[in-house]
């Protein structure tokens, strides 16, 4: 028996080894759930398989549709699926016009300028109504564009990037955005893949208390899309100020030419929704991959907008009267879904923000939320541990009071948790942890905010009609509460989940059916589980606690460690405000686990905190989990939404050359802590 034993606690390698203890539930509080969307208990059955799929019928039915479906999901071609198929809609009807005969007056969109000095701007539904039009009007009738073409978006935080998203939605031209920090270069890749013949963007806006030339980045990426086969035939500019160019690159004769000049021709123009089938597409959104070129995950109109209404409404608990502010960017699948496309379907108003959000000082963010008296908050433990560190202290300053806030992007550690909770949310508020993928259109592991208990650094289980499982690499479910991690799959199709990768369905079935895929001809969807390609461990609850990406397993002496858990260890000492763990390469052991850490404002480095912060993961995790190096460094390389720059990491530690950094936001800090060490 004793064999048999310890036989059960050897970790296999399709298993990472999870130390992390059960944690405390926290309570949503009554207010809160006396005014949720959901509380009814019965939906999870009603959510559950044998009501599968026609229980997606009350996510669908929260939209205006021209055209009933006939088949509410068709698995003829997996893993292709297709939902509400036979169904007509238009996205852009949904989000605006169906909302004007009761709400026309209500705010659609505060647009938050990142100067303080600059007022902010409310946008109405009518407004919104009426812009989205004569931008539609520009794209039909100046631009020849039409149903099934495709146009890249390159675009900043300013509210023309709803206008014109909403504007190609009306005609059914599909729609790309490039995240705006992303270099000319990676907005050609785009352009090419996408076929492009437009690129649509802005002069310049504000980042960091600087204003940005914008503008020179269309150049570039013109430039190169052309030396790759594709002609940009017009590059059409927002200003960032009316009537005003703002930027120092100068305009090319017979391409480029400003939106604020042609509109006059097109003013109070009407364009009628043109009603697309449900399987049409609304948009690409390009996800980088580890190799290789990005992949363009295609994006249904009726699957996913029925998905991210119903998401928002019973997940982030949106009502019509809420004011909503998600701080992700609309270059990001976040943005897509929760800024514009699932909140305006619901009526709500939506939060714009241009800025950093601890610019000018980290009081910035809860200054905009006692103003606009923000209700309902969105935004990544990235943000979360930056506002940590450099105020921690600033939100009780402020008078605002949030019923609910969502956490998203990638795992949040307890520690960090307790403080979004308790400091943030003056622990009135509920908190989602949320786990989805840009592929997945919308949320996928949740707690259902008036029905579960929170769990800190736990997603929760899957939200309704969606079936999570934890396999081991042969495809063997791992059972809940079992202490061992694998990689989780969701068992079934969902309405959000992308089409496909644009132009390569190969490429879609390898990435992430394939690997527990047994038989490839087989047409019922049980056989196509959905690979995420992230570790996660199930509890006895059957809440999941997820473990970051599989490819950042390290395996220390045949111990396979999750980054995650490491950092989150790390994030227990006291003085620490960040932490990032590489893998750096050892002659015995593999590879043992290097962490970076940055400190809280006031904490000087010292070598006894080195040793703290080693001992804290050796007692937290064990001794295999010993860092071979402590960096206590200024701050964390990290590209323009905030996110720590590993990879930039992990070279420094193994004394390798870092690459490209110049598309970091701080690049200098890589040559400081080179200094130091």
């Amino acid at each position: 028996m004793a064999d048999e034993k310890n036989d059960e606690n050897i970790v296999s390698e399709a298993q990472i080894a999870v130390h992390w203890k059960e944690e405390e539930y926290f309570e949503p509080n009554t207010k809160f759930i006396a005014q949720a969307n959901l509380t009814d208990p019965d939906i999870l059955e009603k959510f559950g398989e044998k009501n599968f799929p026609e229980c997606y019928k009350d996510y669908a039915d929260l939209l205006t549709w021209d055209k009933y479906w006939g088949t509410t999901l068709d698995t003829s071609d997996p893993p292709h699926w297709k939902w509400f198929v036979g169904g007509k809609l238009n996205a852009s009807y949904n989000c605006i016009d169906r909302h004007l005969a009761k709400y026309k007056n209500k705010t659609a969109i505060h647009f938050v300028p990142e100067p303080e000095d600059e007022p902010i701007v409310h946008m109405t539904y009518q407004e919104l109504y009426n812009k989205v039009n004569e931008f539609a009007a520009v794209l039909r009738d100046y631009c020849g564009l039409k149903k099934g073409d495709t146009v890249t978006l390159h675009m900043p935080m300013i509210p023309e990037l709803a206008i014109t998203m909403l504007a190609c939605a009306r005609l059914g031209v599909i729609h790309s955005q490039v995240f705006s920090g992303f270099s000319g270069k990676a907005c050609a890749d785009r352009i090419v893949d996408a076929k492009s013949k437009f690129l649509i963007t802005a002069d310049s806006y504000y980042r960091g208390g600087k204003l940005l030339d914008h503008k020179e980045k269309a150049d570039i990426a013109c430039g190169r899309a052309e030396e790759e086969g594709q002609h940009v035939e017009k590059v059409l500019i927002w200003q960032r100020y009316p009537g005003k160019y703002s930027a120092a690159t100068p305009l090319v004769e017979g391409r480029d030419v400003f939106i604020n000049d042609i509109l006059k021709d097109y003013r109070n123009v009407k364009v009628k929704p043109v009603s697309l089938d449900s399987t049409d597409t609304l948009f690409l959104m390009y996800t980088s991959g580890t190799t290789g070129k990005p992949k363009g995950a295609q994006h249904s109109i009726g699957g996913y907008m029925s998905y991210v209404t119903g998401t928002s409404k019973y997940i982030q608990d949106i009502h019509p009267e809420d004011v909503y502010w998600c701080m992700a960017d609309i270059g990001w699948i976040t943005g897509h879904s929760y800024i514009i496309y699932g909140p305006l379907a619901l009526a709500a108003s939506s939060v714009i923000f241009e800025g950093v959000p601890t610019h000018p000082d980290a009081g910035r963010p809860w200054r905009v939320a006692e103003e606009l008296d923000v209700n309902i908050f969105h935004t990544s433990p990235t943000a979360i541990r930056a506002l940590r560190r450099v105020g921690p202290d600033e939100p009780a300053k402020y008078n605002y009071h949030f019923k609910h806030m969502t956490t998203v992007g990638e795992p949040i550690e307890p520690n960090v948790w307790r403080w979004y909770y308790n400091t943030v949310g003056k622990k009135e508020a509920v908190i989602v942890d949320t786990w989805w993928q840009t592929e997945t259109g919308g949320f996928l592991c949740s707690t259902v905010p008036g029905l579960h208990k929170m769990k800190p650094g736990s997603t929760g289980p899957g939200v309704p009609g969606i079936y999570p499982e934890i396999l081991d690499d042969d495809g063997n479910p791992l059972p809940k509460g079992c202490g061992k991690a694998g990689n989780i799959v969701i068992r079934n199709p969902w309405p959000g989940l992308m089409m496909t990768i644009w132009g390569d369905d190969e490429r879609f079935k390898n990435v992430y059916f394939a690997r527990y895929n047994k038989d490839p001809e087989s047409k019922d969807w049980h056989d196509w589980p959905y690979f995420a390609g992230d570790g996660a461990v199930e509890a006895p609850d059957g809440y999941f606690r997820i473990l970051g990406r599989i490819d950042d397993v390290i395996n220390v002496a045949g111990h396979r460690l999750g980054t995650k858990e490491l950092e989150s260890a790390g994030l227990m000492v006291d003085e620490v405000g960040e932490a990032a763990v590489v893998p750096v390469a050892d002659p015995i052991k593999g590879k043992v686990p290097h962490i970076f850490v940055s400190l809280k404002p006031g904490i000087e480095p010292t070598e006894a905190l080195k040793k703290k912060i080693s001992d804290t993961l050796a007692s937290e995790i064990g001794p295999i989990a010993k860092p071979g190096r402590v960096w206590i460094v200024p701050d964390m390389p990290k590209t323009r939404s905030g996110k720590i720059m590993r990879r930039v990491l992990g070279a420094i530690a193994a004394g390798k050359d870092a690459g490209d950094v110049t598309t970091l936001a701080n690049p200098e800090i890589v040559e400081e802590i080179k200094k130091l060490y």
